[in-house]
C-alpha cells in the first residue's frame, strides 16, 4: 500500500541503482537522491498532496492519528547540505528499494549500459510514499520504483567518461596517437 507518483524532472544523486548499497550496516539497497528544483512548485504540489495521502493511509499504523512529530522524506537542500552547491536551491528525497528499480532512457528502452546512468543525469522517477511505525520511529518513507532517464548532466560522482579523457587525441592512418597539445616538456 502507499501512494505512488511520478515526479520530474529532476536530477540523480548518490544514485546505487545498478548494485545495491549499505549505508552504516544496515541492510542493502537499490538507492538515489532525487533533487527537486524549489522553482518546480506543481512537482512540490504533487508531493505535499502524495505525503498528506500516505498520513491519512498511516493512521492505523499510528494509533489512529497522525502523530505530531511524523518524519517526512523530502528536506531542504540549502539547510540539510549548505556546503554542496549541487543541493543549493532544490529539495530532495532519498528513495530506496530492495529490489533493482526499472531503469529506461527517454525512448522507454531498458539501460543496459551501467555508465549511461550516473549520479548528476536528469529524469522523472516513480516513486511511492508510504507510512512507518519502527523502533518509535514514525513517518512517511520514499520507495522508489522505477527511473526514465532525459537528459546527460555533469557527473557528481567526480569521475569523467572515456569520451571525454580521450577526445582531445587524434589517431593519424598509421594508429600513432597523436597529442594535440603542443606543450613542450622537458624530456
Amino acid at each position: 500500500m502507499g501512494i505512488k507518483i511520478v515526479i520530474g524532472e529532476v536530477r540523480f544523486s548518490y544514485a546505487h541503482v545498478w548494485e545495491p548499497w549499505s549505508n552504516n550496516g544496515k541492510e542493502a539497497k537499490y538507492s538515489v537522491s532525487l533533487l527537486i528544483p524549489k522553482s518546480n512548485e506543481k512537482m512540490l504540489n504533487q508531493i505535499r498532496l502524495a505525503i498528506k495521502q500516505a498520513k491519512q493511509q498511516g493512521v492505523s499504523k499510528w494509533g489512529g492519528k497522525i502523530p505530531s512529530d511524523c518524519m517526512i522524506p523530502i528536506r531542504d537542500g540549502d539547510k540539510n547540505r549548505p556546503d554542496d552547491a549541487v543541493y543549493a536551491g532544490h529539495y530532495f528525497m532519498n528513495a530506496n528499494c530492495k529490489t533493482p528499480p526499472g531503469i529506461i532512457d527517454r525512448n522507454r528502452q531498458p539501460i543496459i549500459d551501467t555508465t549511461e546512468f550516473y549520479s548528476g543525469c536528469y529524469g522523472y522517477a516513480s516513486i511511492t510514499f508510504y507510512a512507518y511505525n519502527r523502533n518509535g520511529n514514525k513517518g512517511i518513507a520514499c520507495g522508489l520504483n522505477h527511473i526514465m532517464k532525459t537528459r546527460d548532466g555533469e557527473s557528481l560522482g567526480g569521475r569523467a567518461r572515456a569520451e571525454d579523457d580521450f577526445a582531445h587525441i587524434v589517431l593519424d592512418d598509421d594508429f600513432t596517437p597523436v597529442n594535440d597539445d603542443d606543450e613542450d616538456l622537458p624530456f
